[in-house]
């Protein structure tokens, strides 16, 4: 079959096994976008010290989620609505640290002959530790490849009023049988390194704005929250992160009944899965709190097929 474009649904993937945990962390801490040590040799003994270090507490997390990332499968079952909706355009997936890798799935769209691509980027805020990641590791794909396709690149869409409404719509889905006065809505992004923010990523800024238009959003739709709180998850190492910290404004609010949406994912991960439903239930439940909410990312919902469509 002839294709009109391929869309590619750039992400960071996840492991596929307990036996994958290993590259995924070795991996993204080669990585200089997430590992900012401009000398190779020395980035790579660092990242060695920290992939050692966290190799089996990450396996735990990953059994605890039935021994692999449910990224994967679901991305995949994500492209295959999208594929039946429009199957004049060839959708896919590349994984930055696992397979599917960015070299593989142009040498794919090679062979069918696409001389069009969107990089559609799975991350809604953008950042030089996601985004830019993704992009750099598709161009120098197609270096090697000597693959020159007319290149067009969804980088961002937090202030999308379609991205806006399908938050919306999800949190408003978890609050029907509740009033939203008697709840602290946390917006919970991943953190980035203080420094990246200092450089110039534009990643805080662009949070702090969709939080703004999902609180006017909310406010049209007659959710009137107790308090909606922006802040960060995922800290990792020593240096300065970004916050408040979600596990600190989780303790502020112990008093108050709590909802979260993972704010900076598309897509359900170790980080939702794991840390916001898991790990920090545990720990809301330990405070006191009486009724402790989780939304779900996108995945692979209308409304999010919805947004792709949409910009692509």
């Amino acid at each position: 079959m002839s294709y009109q474009k391929a869309i590619i649904l750039l992400n960071m993937g996840g492991p596929n096994s307990l036996h994958e945990v290993s590259v995924f962390l070795k991996n993204m801490f080669s990585d200089p976008c997430i590992l900012s040590v401009k000398n190779n040799t020395l980035r790579s003994m660092i990242g060695n010290i920290i992939v050692n270090a966290r190799i089996e507490k990450s396996k735990k997390i990953y059994e605890s989620l039935g021994g692999s990332s449910p990224i994967t499968p679901i991305t995949f079952s994500l492209t295959q609505k999208l594929q039946a909706r429009n199957p004049h355009n060839f959708y896919t997936y590349s994984m930055r640290y696992v397979p599917p890798f960015s070299f593989n799935v142009l040498e794919d769209i090679m062979r069918k002959n696409i001389t069009e691509i969107v990089l559609f980027s799975m991350y809604p805020q953008y950042s030089q530790t996601t985004t830019f990641s993704s992009f750099q590791d598709v161009a120098a794909s197609l270096q090697i490849l000597k693959f020159s396709p007319k290149i067009h690149t969804i980088d961002r869409y937090y202030n999308n009023p379609l991205f806006i409404e399908s938050i919306t719509n999800s949190i408003r889905l978890q609050m029907l049988d509740s009033d939203p006065k008697d709840f602290v809505l946390i917006l919970s992004a991943h953190s980035i390194p203080l420094s990246r923010i200092k450089n110039g990523d534009p990643y805080q800024q662009e949070c702090e704005i969709g939080r703004d238009l999902l609180n006017q959003s909310l406010r049209t739709k007659g959710l009137h929250f107790k308090d909606i709180v922006l802040s960060y998850q995922s800290k990792v190492g020593p240096v300065k992160w970004i916050g408040p910290y979600t596990h600190d404004v989780i303790q502020q609010h112990a008093k108050n009944n709590i909802i979260i949406y993972p704010f900076s994912f598309t897509i359900d991960n170790s980080e939702t899965k794991y840390e916001l439903c898991m790990l920090y239930k545990d720990l809301a439940l330990s405070l006191g709190v009486k009724d402790f909410r989780v939304c779900p990312c996108f995945n692979d919902s209308d409304d999010f097929v919805r947004l792709i469509e949409s910009l692509t």
